[in-house]
């Protein structure tokens, strides 16, 4: 183990740890964050999608200025809300904020997202740079928006592949 890194290994079995201890996915399956988070997380992916082809239409076309610069504070917005509701469902799961061992490096390039984000946003009211570089910025928000997205999505199976194996057992048990 090195110095601020924590390793994943269940030492009975040798393996990598599962994502949830059975206290913690019992928490998960009965908290009402659970369902606030596997809402919210499509949602902001619809809100993603399209505000990503406004801003690319922009980029391309310099039309829609506009419409591209309140799709990305609605993004912006969602990316929040669903910051703030994660923090909650990770707090009532795991009995921490954020940073959990099981979440960290997620959590971690969370923070790149928030922050480019956030850094558009300031760009944006404080009238900073020019349309077009404020809009090449969202798009390098996006970009880590969807390494992150991708990251939580390889996290979601890995958790489902790890809770087949107890089913199966439970099923023939």
């Amino acid at each position: 183990m090195r110095a601020g890194h924590v390793d994943f290994v269940d030492t009975t079995y040798g393996g990598p740890a599962p994502l949830y201890t059975p206290e913690q996915r019992r928490r998960r399956d009965r908290t009402h964050w659970t369902l606030v988070q596997g809402i919210l997380a499509p949602v902001q992916f619809l809100i993603f999608l399209v505000s990503l082809a406004l801003v690319l239409r922009y980029l391309t076309t310099g039309e829609g200025a506009v419409a591209a610069t309140v799709s990305v504070v609605v993004k912006t917005g969602a990316l929040y809300l669903i910051m703030i509701t994660g923090s909650i469902w990770e707090k009532v799961v795991f009995g921490k904020w954020l940073f959990v061992p099981a979440f960290f490096w997620e959590d971690m390039f969370s923070m790149v997202v928030l922050a480019l984000h956030t850094a558009y946003l300031v760009a944006l009211i404080g009238g900073l740079g020019t349309e077009r570089g404020r809009m090449l910025l969202a798009l390098a928000a996006y970009a880590t928006y969807a390494i992150n997205a991708a990251q939580f999505l390889l996290k979601l199976r890995a958790a489902r592949l790890q809770g087949q194996p107890a089913r199966r057992m439970a099923v023939a048990g």
